[in-house]
């Protein structure tokens, strides 16, 4: 495989975890900072009021958040249990929507959810192409090292 075309898939991932980072980033601090409101801001109260939720919801609510967002700005985490965050911020952020709509909020209340959801969906796509990307690279790693191995005679003991 060409010097060229590894350059380029690691030019190509950079741009990828920056766009992965950024959106992830956005949607984790909304997700902190809104769980944070709902537990010190005493309007939040009257605002789940206003939308038909009880007291105990908007509790449970940040803590949700707070666990998510944890997960989903945690690098270690495995892409199973981050999958599993970003469903339940999609049904949050769905869920938001609905509501806001139901309750006869403006525009603005209803729209801002569905784009934090696009945001979501963002990080979500860029967090499967990074994963992608890395197999791929482990894989030319891995085969160069084989044919190599071939070509000599001796094999490349890895560590892995």
């Amino acid at each position: 495989m060409s010097n060229k075309l590894i350059d380029y898939k690691t030019t190509t991932m950079k741009k990828d975890k920056i766009i992965y980072w950024s959106t992830t980033g956005l949607v984790g601090f909304m997700m902190l900072f809104s769980a944070y409101s709902y537990l010190t801001n005493p309007q939040m109260a009257g605002a789940f009021k206003h939308l038909g939720f009880p007291n105990y919801f908007r509790i449970e609510l940040a803590i949700a958040k707070i666990l998510g967002a944890t997960v989903l700005l945690t690098p270690l985490i495995p892409t199973k249990i981050k999958e599993w965050a970003y469903v339940g911020f999609a049904i949050t952020f769905i869920s938001a929507s609905i509501a806001h709509t139901s309750s006869g909020d403006t525009a603005a209340m209803i729209i801002t959810p569905l784009v934090f959801l696009s945001i979501l969906i963002v990080s979500n796509i860029y967090l499967h192409k990074i994963n992608a990307a890395k197999n791929v690279l482990i894989n030319l790693v891995r085969d160069t090292k084989e044919s190599k191995a071939l070509k000599t005679g001796r094999p490349e003991f890895s560590q892995s």
